[in-house]
C-alpha cells in the first residue's frame, strides 16, 4: 500500500486532482468529508463539541450550526485549538479504518487541506502539492464559489504560504492550466504513484521533488 498526501491551498483545485485520481483507481480518504461525519448528528463527536462551545453552535434541530461555530473559533486561537483536539483524533481514527480496508496494493490517497499547517507530511509515503498562483485562487474563489474579494483573501492569508505547501511535496501538480492539461499531469502523476507503490520500501528517498 502507498500512502499519498494530497493538498493545496484552497481554490487550488485540489477537488478535481482527487476526483481525476480516482478515476485511474486511486482510494480516496476526504479529511473535510470525515469531519462532518464524526460531528453529525447523534455522534459522539457532535456531543463533545456541543459540551465544550455550548448549545449555542446547535441548530434547532441538534445539527451543528457550522457558521456560528465558525464564528467562534476562527476569532480565537484557543478555541480553534480546542475544537482540533476534538475533531482531529476523530478524523484520524476514522481515516485509519478506512486504510485498513483498502486493499494491499492499493493507492490510498488522503485529501488534507491542512497537511502542510498540521505538520502531517512526515505521515505518507508521498506527498502530492496541487499548486497554483495566488491570483489563480482569488479569481476562482470569487468567480466560482461567490466569495468577496476580502473574505477569499482572508481564507488564503489563514493558510500556509504557497512556498510552504511546495517545501513539503514529493510531487508538484500545477494547475494553472487548462483541464486538459491537468489530465495528462495527474496521469503522469498516477504513473509514477504506481511505480511507487510496487518499488520497494525506500525507493525513492524522500525529498526527491518532481513537477
Amino acid at each position: 500500500m502507498l500512502k499519498v498526501g494530497l493538498t493545496g491551498g484552497i481554490g487550488a483545485g485540489k477537488s478535481e486532482v482527487s476526483r481525476l485520481l480516482v478515476e485511474h483507481g486511486a482510494v480516496l480518504i476526504d479529511a473535510d468529508r470525515i469531519a462532518r461525519e464524526v460531528v453529525a448528528p447523534g455522534t459522539p463527536g457532535l456531543a463533545a463539541v456541543a459540551e465544550a462551545f455550548g448549545s449555542e453552535v446547535l441548530t434547532p434541530d441538534g445539527a451543528l450550526d457550522r457558521p456560528r461555530l465558525g464564528s467562534i473559533v476562527f476569532a480565537d486561537p484557543e478555541k480553534l485549538a480546542a475544537l482540533n483536539a476534538i475533531v482531529h483524533p476523530l478524523v484520524g481514527a476514522r481515516s485509519r479504518e478506512l486504510e485498513s480496508a483498502a486493499a494491499e496494493d492499493a493507492v490510498v490517497v488522503h485529501d488534507v487541506p491542512l497537511l502542510a499547517e498540521n505538520g502531517l507530511a512526515p505521515l505518507y509515503d508521498v506527498v502530492i502539492v496541487v499548486d497554483a498562483a495566488p491570483a489563480t485562487q482569488l479569481d476562482r474563489l470569487v468567480r466560482l464559489r461567490g466569495m468577496s474579494e476580502e473574505d477569499a483573501r482572508a481564507r488564503m492569508a489563514a493558510q500556509a504560504t504557497r512556498e510552504e505547501r511546495r517545501a513539503i511535496a514529493d510531487l508538484v501538480i500545477d494547475n494553472d492550466v487548462p483541464l486538459e492539461r491537468l489530465r495528462e499531469r495527474v496521469r503522469e502523476v498516477w504513473d509514477e504513484l504506481v511505480r511507487r507503490a510496487a518499488a520497494p520500501q525506500g525507493d525513492p528517498p524522500r525529498g526527491d521533488v518532481q513537477e
